[in-house]
C-alpha cells in the first residue's frame, strides 16, 4: 500500500505529469491530431515551466512556512516532551556510506537539541524508520537519538518510535509512546514547510500540540532578476516538495484525519 500511494503520488508530481501529458501529444501529433497534439504539448511545457521557474516555487512554498512562523526560543512555551519527525537524515549504508547523510531538514534535530538545553522539556522524542527501498538497515530514529546526544541530550532523555515511514504514522505510532510517559503537551518539531501537514494530523487527537517550526526555506530575494523566471531544476524540486504537502493535506481532509 505504501508503495502504491508513493506512485500515484509520483505520476502527480509535476515532472512526471508534464511527461505524461508530452507523451499524450506526441501520440495525438503521430496520429495526424496536429492541433490537439500542440495544444497538449503547450500546456505539458507550460505546466513544467511554471513549476520549474523560482519564483513560483518560492512563492508556492511560502504560502506554507508563513503560515507558522519563525519563534524564538525564548517564546516559546514548555511542554511535557519535544517530538521530532524524521525525514531529516539516512543511516549509514557500508560500504558506500561509512557516516549518516544529513539532509537539508536536518535542522530539525539541532532545534530539538536547543529546545531541550533551553529546558522547554524533559524528554524528546524521535520519530522516524525506514523506507523498504532505502538501501538502509538502520532507523532514522536511531541516527537522531545518536546525534541529539552528540549535542548535548542525555540518553536516558531520548524516547525513539522506530517504525513510522508516513507523517501519519509519526503520529500514530509516537502518540501512545507519549501516553505512556505522560506526556500531554508536546512541542512538535519539523520542517516549516512540512508543519501545516503534520500539525492538522497530530492535532486529531486528545494531547496539546504546540507548533515548533525549523528549516526555514524562504527569505526576501529580487524577483525582478531575470533568472529567477528562468527553469531551474533545484526549483522544480522545491516546487514538487510543496506540491507533495498540498497533495498530502487534500489526502488527510478526504480521509478525514481519523486516526487508524
Amino acid at each position: 500500500m505504501l508503495l502504491l500511494t508513493k506512485i500515484l503520488s509520483q505520476i502527480a508530481y509535476p515532472l512526471l505529469a508534464s511527461l505524461l501529458l508530452a507523451g499524450g501529444a506526441g501520440v495525438l501529433l503521430w496520429r495526424g491530431r496536429r492541433r490537439l497534439g500542440g495544444v497538449l504539448l503547450s500546456i505539458a511545457l507550460g505546466w513544467l515551466w511554471l513549476w520549474s521557474t523560482p519564483v513560483f516555487s518560492d512563492w508556492l512554498r511560502a504560502t506554507l512556512e508563513q503560515r507558522y512562523p519563525a519563534m524564538q526560543i525564548e517564546q516559546l512555551p514548555t511542554a511535557d516532551a519535544i517530538v521530532v519527525l524524521g525525514g531529516a537524515m539516512e543511516a549509514a549504508a557500508a560500504p558506500a556510506r561509512l557516516d549518516p547523510n544529513l539532509g537539508a531538514a536536518a535542522d530539525r534535530v539541532w532545534y530539538a537539541a536547543r529546545l531541550y538545553r533551553a529546558g522547554k522539556a524533559p524528554r524528546v522524542l524521535v520519530s522516524g524508520g525506514q523506507l523498504p527501498w532505502s538501501g538502509v538497515e538502520q532507523p532514522e530514529s536511531s541516527v537522531m537519538a545518536e546525534l541529539l546526544q552528540e549535542w548535548g541530550v542525555p540518553a536516558a532523555a531520548i524516547l525513539q518510535e522506530s517504525a513510522s515511514r508516513t507523517t501519519r504514522e509519526n503520529r500514530d505510532y509516537s502518540l501512545p509512546l507519549l501516553q505512556a510517559h505522560g506526556a500531554r503537551r508536546v512541542l512538535l518539531v519539523t520542517s516549516a514547510l512540512h508543519m501545516p501537514r503534520a500539525l492538522a494530523l497530530f492535532r486529531v487527537s486528545d494531547f496539546e500540540i504546540i507548533p515548533a517550526p525549523t528549516d526555514f526555506e524562504i527569505c526576501s530575494v529580487n524577483n525582478a532578476h531575470l533568472l529567477r523566471w528562468l527553469p531551474d531544476a533545484q526549483a522544480l524540486a522545491d516546487s514538487s516538495r510543496a506540491f507533495k504537502e498540498y497533495l498530502g493535506q487534500w489526502a488527510n481532509r478526504l480521509a478525514g484525519s481519523r486516526r487508524e
